[in-house]
């Protein structure tokens, strides 16, 4: 059996952040080779990533950012199973690795961002792997989504549960400001779309219905009920969709206003957002 001394169990502890009996338990059964202890480490991630599978994951971060051009913006959420570890600064900084990996290489999907390079050694799923192993927590990439635009605007909400990415059709200076006070809009108010043709048929159904069954309710004549349920859909849209939303600094204005008080073009036309909370 080889001699593993105290040295090289810290040594490996450092390099992959897993227990120090972890490691001193790898590297004995790796005989002192250090890439097969690590492969051993990932191994074990791997058991307790199976053995966690059915856990709920429902705590973590969500982080947005932009590219350094401002035309592209990427959010992504990381879960794991406590606020204990979403707040660890080690798995914060995993999270924005992952978000700067997928900033300068633009996967098309989550599962294209997992199958990417992490570091010079491992794929960002053998990453989450290793690190299931390490914090004995269900850790799981379960969101990435992204804007392009010419100027795309990313907000983060202190605490790293709420995030916003917002697309702007104009790339000066009056734009990047008013998009990032829109992205604070869409972060406190949480749209269901951008304006009314955005909303989806089967929520126009739904509201529609619901303004039907209020007014029949309040004993309301059968001839008006549509009129009146119409009449609740427009004040559904203002309240919903992000345009339409009055403006949380003045709400004498709609955003959309706002956004013409600035700049009479100037719109946005696209956004996302996200939150555990």
């Amino acid at each position: 059996m080889a001699n593993i001394t105290a040295a090289e169990v810290n040594k490996l502890r450092k390099q992959t952040g897993a227990g120090m009996m972890d490691c001193k338990k790898a590297l004995v059964e790796a005989e002192g080779d250090f890439d097969k202890a690590i492969e051993l480490l990932r191994k074990k991630g791997q058991k307790v990533a199976e053995k966690r599978s059915d856990r709920d994951a429902n705590e973590g971060v969500i982080i947005a950012a932009t590219s350094d051009d401002h035309s592209f913006a990427a959010m992504i959420t990381l879960n794991c199973e406590t606020d204990f570890v979403a707040k660890n600064d080690d798995f914060v900084a995993v999270a924005k690795t992952i978000l700067n990996v997928a900033l300068n290489e633009k996967p098309g999907s989550v599962e294209d961002l997992r199958a990417l390079k992490f570091n010079d050694s491992m794929t960002i799923a053998e990453k989450l792997i290793e690190e299931v192993g390490k914090i004995g927590e269900k850790i799981e990439l379960s969101e990435y989504v992204t804007v392009s635009a010419e100027k795309a605007i990313a907000y983060n909400h202190p605490g790293n549960k709420t995030a916003t990415i917002v697309a702007m059709n104009q790339s000066n200076d009056d734009a990047a400001a008013a998009g990032k006070n829109v992205a604070m809009q869409i972060a406190a108010m949480n749209p269901v779309a951008l304006d009314e043709s955005n909303v989806s048929d089967e929520i126009k159904a739904r509201e529609l219905e619901i303004g039907r069954e209020q007014a029949l309710k309040e004993g309301k004549p059968e001839a008006i009920l549509d009129k009146i349920a119409q009449g609740k859909l427009q004040k559904y849209y203002k309240e919903n969709t992000l345009l339409n939303q009055d403006y949380f600094v003045d709400n004498k204005m709609s955003v959309k206003s706002y956004l013409q008080s600035v700049s009479k073009d100037l719109t946005v036309t696209d956004f996302k957002r996200s939150s555990l909370v």
